[in-house]
């Protein structure tokens, strides 16, 4: 896998750590395990999958599906790293 410069600098994980383990657990068909590493990882997917459907197709909606998509996954990768964060937060304080 490839390492984490972001972690490797500042020793704490970035906002994308967890992507490559999600993406290979979800190709060995481990849905949770999946979500449980990276939540973003599927909605990346079906962003990409969605891109190149209407690259093809000149879908007429699909300027908004497309905010909304970027929308929805910057959330979510807000909130889980948010999570993540405080989690480590409060694990060192509680040392």
């Amino acid at each position: 896998m490839l390492p984490c410069a972001y972690k490797a600098i500042f020793g704490i994980d970035c906002p994308g750590c967890g992507f490559q383990r999600s993406f290979i657990a979800l190709l060995k068909g481990h849905l949770s395990e999946s979500f449980f590493l990276y939540p973003a990882t599927i909605p990346i997917l079906v962003s990409g999958i969605f891109l190149i459907f209407e690259s093809k197709f000149h879908l007429s909606n699909s300027k908004l599906v497309r905010k909304t998509l970027y929308i929805s996954i910057l959330t979510i990768i807000f909130v889980s790293y948010s999570v993540k964060m405080f989690r480590i937060y409060l694990h060192h304080t509680s040392v």
